[in-house]
């Protein structure tokens, strides 16, 4: 015998989902971002320490020995010194202001997204800067620390020991340098990768 109970429709069926609401990127999103800058800061302010040092290093490499004849050596007797302290003017003049554009963007953080793509470009070519003006110092440094007996080039730093130790300070820290600045490009990179739609 068939119920004449008339069957409600709607009972039993689960709740639709309520919709979620459309807003802008998540907590969690702009935590995660606001730390990758934050981070950045940190690196910015390495790389400025790191440059200054390997500048003021630099410049203070001079020394004068009492041979037979007064001789002595300073990093501007060389071009390639010369450019190294150039590049690394100019690292720690973009490291500063690049620096203030991270806070600006810790303060204001719809801005980020332009932020990190200049970053990333702008890091590649400041990195190629730095690293190619610290291997031609390195290179005349190794000059002057082995000398070259196929073009009859002395080696210096058996005379000048303090002027090359200072040489030597001012390219590792400039390779430090070097290294923050990868790790600059490497955060720029993942950060714009986290802001890909998935």
């Amino acid at each position: 015998m068939a119920s004449t109970e008339k069957v409600d429709p709607e009972q039993g069926k689960e709740a639709p989902p309520s919709p979620k609401p459309i807003s802008g990127p998540s907590s969690a999103t702009c935590t995660a971002e606001a730390t990758c800058f934050k981070v950045d800061v940190a690196l910015r302010v390495l790389l400025f320490a790191s440059t200054v040092a390997a500048i003021v290093v630099l410049v203070t490499s001079k020394q004068t020995v009492r041979a037979p004849l007064p001789l002595s050596a300073k990093f501007n007797h060389s071009p390639a010194f010369i450019y190294f302290l150039v590049a690394l003017s100019i690292a720690g003049l973009y490291s500063l202001v690049t620096t203030i554009g991270s806070i600006s963007v810790i303060l204001k953080p719809e801005y980020s997204s332009k932020f990190l793509l200049y970053y990333a470009i702008f890091d590649v070519l400041i990195l190629g800067l730095v690293a190619s003006a610290t291997g031609t110092a390195g290179g005349v440094a190794y000059v002057g620390l082995k000398g070259n007996d196929h073009v009859r080039w002395q080696k210096v730093c058996s005379t000048f020991d303090k002027f090359c130790q200072h040489l030597a300070g001012s390219l590792a820290v400039s390779l430090f340098a070097s290294v923050l600045l990868v790790l600059l490009i490497w955060l720029s990179v993942f950060s714009i990768h986290k802001k890909i739609p998935k």
